[in-house]
């Protein structure tokens, strides 16, 4: 029998470094007059149907096999986004794309249990990554403990915004065939980097994703409205469903006075009230 081949090991610099050289605590859970928080249950909730009016859906779901190669060198080429009156990020090139928090806040607020950036072996490469997190500008992380809250082997529930576990494992995300080889991590750390300034093929894709999650008729994003809604609740309750604002948290959304009210509203005209 053959030798075994060696398993490939990188060990990421930051980005402006590697360019260069080629070239809340959840805040107090009193419930609101007239609200009821919905007790823990393992049933499925419905998808709610859209409320906001139509968004485009010529965005790619699945990954075209020509353009699923790892990325050999990272170029940051595109502006960095601005700020609406709504709080929300805009990029040039794809105004349909407005997540309203940014990868260091979407960090900073506690998220992945910590694990995010962990040692792995990835499926879609067959290839070892380490130390990606120091690609990350490092005003990112300040202040953060990255053992414990970015590059953790061990989910910490304690180290999210909502102290709950939130997400599918990354075997799970491969499985699925959502994971292209330039972003082995998956769709995070493609925002990292998009939100940076790279711009790949796999845009189109990966803003697909987060428009059918938190996009304006994203499914997560409507279904914490409703709950919010069919309970009375304040939309800001962090007692309606943790985990779904902290999946959305994930996708670099929160949920907004402005964006509740518009939603509400939607389900007032569907007789939903």
């Amino acid at each position: 029998m053959g030798k075994k081949k060696a398993e490939t090991t990188y060990d990421y610099q930051p980005l402006s470094k590697r360019i260069a050289q080629r070239k809340e605590k959840v805040s107090s859970s009193e419930k609101p007059k007239n609200c009821i928080t919905p007790k823990k249950t393992s049933k499925k909730t419905k998808e709610t149907s859209k409320t906001n009016g139509p968004v485009k859906r010529n965005y790619p779901k699945l990954i075209e096999e020509t353009d699923n190669e790892e990325t050999e060198q990272i170029k940051l080429t595109a502006k960095p986004p601005t700020r609406n009156k709504k709080g929300e990020l805009v990029f040039d090139t794809y105004p349909e794309f407005q997540p309203n928090m940014t990868p260091k806040e979407v960090l900073q607020a506690g998220s992945f249990g910590g694990t995010y950036f962990r040692p792995i072996k990835s499926v879609i490469t067959g290839k070892s990554y380490s130390g990606i997190w120091k690609e990350l500008p490092k005003d990112w992380l300040e202040g953060l403990n990255i053992d414990r809250q970015i590059a953790s082997s061990v989910y910490h529930e304690d180290v999210n915004t909502y102290k709950v576990k939130s997400g599918g494992s990354l075997q799970m995300w491969e499985e699925s065939g959502w994971i292209n080889k330039q972003d082995p991590y998956g769709w995070f750390q493609w925002y990292c980097r998009f939100y940076q300034g790279r711009r790949t093929v796999d845009d189109q894709r990966q803003i697909g994703r987060w428009l059918r999650c938190a996009g304006r008729t994203g499914r997560w994003r409507n279904n914490l409205i409703a709950k919010c809604f069919q309970s009375g609740c304040d939309f800001d309750n962090s007692g309606i469903s943790p985990v779904v604002r902290q999946t959305l948290q994930h996708w670099g959304y929160r949920l907004t006075k402005e964006d509740f009210e518009a939603g509400a509203e939607g389900l007032r005209k569907k007789g939903s009230a």
